[in-house]
């Protein structure tokens, strides 16, 4: 474990733990399980999102962390052969009940790609409001002032309100993804997925993405995948802990107060992979 790793556990066990799951709920997850062509990728997954907090998602590579992701806004409907089982719960209504059109819940749950991933015809503009004209908002001075407003929601608004006609490739990676936050927000959601924000950033583009996160998390609800154990424990709230054992695919070993986990976890596995003993 290395240095900056011992510091931040060092700190942690001096703060005060909170469990965010005590407030508001935004999305509940019971007995959650992935299979692909029948081989299972995740395995009964139950955990409480609260709302208005950041939970992160940890784990190994091909522990499940993406996949259970990607399952929150039945984005493996696109997937043939992937079959998703168990309850997930945004509010009171189970999204794979079909009650909510798969569109529909993309606009209540959005997603921030690995990497980013800008429509590259279309110009700034264009893309932050893509969405909204999607769901058919037509009345320009409405996509104006929500283009501006989820702009400055991801801390991009400054920097590119005099070229906004500009096409996306003229942005750094930092501002793509930025870019990308800001077309999530515009159709105003109520929980955002992050699959590894930061991955594919330089460490100052990482800085300012963590930054925005810790800001977002009081207008929306964030769920995020890193590897990153540093990232999780200074921007995530609650963190679950997956696991893939050789017959125990995408399995939940621990799920508690991000600062409990860090410090103090109730599973040896745990504190064995945030030591990097494994994985």
């Amino acid at each position: 474990m290395n240095e900056n790793m011992v510091n931040m556990m060092n700190a942690l066990e001096d703060q005060a733990i909170v469990d965010p799951r005590s407030g508001p709920i935004a999305m509940r997850l019971n007995n959650v399980s992935v299979a692909f062509n029948g081989r299972m990728a995740v395995r009964d997954v139950t955990f409480d999102v609260p709302a208005n907090n950041v939970t992160a998602l940890i784990g190994p590579s091909g522990s499940g962390k993406t996949t259970l992701l990607r399952s929150l806004n039945r984005l493996h409907d696109l997937t043939k052969g992937a079959k998703v089982t168990g309850e997930i719960l945004l509010g009171d209504e189970d999204i794979y009940s079909g009650g909510i059109a798969p569109t529909v819940l993309r606009s209540r749950i959005g997603m921030v790609f690995q990497r980013p991933n800008p429509f590259p015809t279309m110009s700034l503009y264009d893309n932050v409001v893509s969405g909204l004209r999607f769901n058919g908002v037509k009345k320009k001075s409405i996509l104006d002032a929500a283009a501006e407003e989820s702009l400055r929601a991801a801390a991009l608004w400054d920097e590119i309100k005099d070229r906004l006609k500009a096409h996306g490739s003229t942005l750094s990676g930092g501002q793509q993804q930025r870019l990308c936050i800001a077309r999530a927000l515009a159709v105003e959601p109520e929980v955002l997925l992050m699959d590894e924000p930061t991955s594919a950033l330089d460490p100052i583009a990482t800085q300012k993405i963590e930054e925005l996160i810790s800001q977002l998390k009081a207008r929306v609800t964030i769920v995020i995948v890193t590897h990153n154990m540093q990232q999780a424990a200074r921007v995530s709230d609650l963190t679950a802990f997956l696991l893939m054992g050789e017959d125990r695919a995408g399995e939940q070993i621990e799920v508690a107060p991000t600062l409990k986990l860090f410090s103090q976890p109730d599973d040896p596995r745990t504190m064995d992979y945030i030591q990097g003993r494994f994985g």
